[in-house]
């Protein structure tokens, strides 16, 4: 499975991935017309998207959702993370379901789609895990906490695609206020670059796992911060990056 990192971070997230027979998004938060733009700069004709995946309702992720009715693509989200996406077609609206409290499994073109749940001031936000058969990826972005029942879905994972937001001492001293500094640092915000790394020492098993930090804070983190802090954690667990794994921030 191909993974293409189209857009990360407060000002958009948006993430494809591709097998040989289709290519689906993980949220659309940028325009519509960047999102174009960006798939074919990879080498993915629009036309070509089978299903675009909303992990919850906020701008930076669904600003670009209007693309699914130039091209008929349906997009699936929570029945709670509903309430907050306008734009699309209703014929294009899929829910994603639980049965019995658990997400039922989604089959978009051989790429098989389970959802879990997620700790974000959203109605119902999710995370995903993505399996073509060979290679199981895992996108978890916006969640102040990462609980037991996340981690279990996202084990045994080839690629993990998980945010690494912000440095608590960072945000303590920045400008924001006092609201929002105790929104991102709440078990309903993000995640700090300690809490992702102590995430992946629990699910990196050294086998050469790739791991994206994403959604990285332009004003209370730094990309050479949240690579080492995740560095540090897996060398303290004996795994070396570019020997037992591989790590990218984007």
């Amino acid at each position: 499975m191909k993974v293409n990192i189209l857009a990360s971070g407060s000002g958009g997230n948006c993430v494809a991935l591709t097998t040989s027979l289709a290519t689906i998004l993980i949220d659309a938060g940028v325009a519509k017309t960047k999102i174009e733009k960006r798939l074919l700069e990879v080498g993915i004709r629009p036309d070509e998207i089978a299903a675009i995946f909303v992990t919850h309702a906020h701008s930076d992720h669904i600003k670009g959702v209007p693309l699914a009715n130039k091209y008929r693509i349906p997009v699936y989200a929570t029945y709670g993370e509903w309430k907050g996406i306008s734009g699309v077609d209703e014929e294009l609206q899929q829910v994603v379901e639980t049965i019995h409290g658990v997400y039922g499994k989604l089959d978009v073109s051989g790429m098989i789609v389970q959802s879990f749940r997620t700790h974000h001031d959203a109605y119902e936000p999710i995370g995903y895990t993505v399996t073509d058969g060979e290679t199981k990826v895992s996108i978890c972005l916006d969640t102040g906490k990462v609980d037991e029942e996340m981690l279990t879905a996202m084990s045994g994972s080839v690629i993990y695609i998980i945010e690494a937001n912000h440095e608590p001492a960072m945000v303590e001293a920045g400008d924001y206020p006092d609201s929002v500094k105790a929104r991102i640092l709440s078990d309903n915000g993000h995640l700090s670059n300690e809490q992702t790394a102590t995430a992946l020492q629990r699910l990196i098993r050294g086998s050469g796992e790739k791991i994206y930090l994403t959604h990285l804070s332009s004003k209370n983190n730094m990309p050479t911060l949240a690579e080492m802090t995740v560095k540090q954690a897996l060398k303290r667990k004996g795994f070396e990056a570019g020997k037992h794994y591989e790590i990218e921030v984007v």
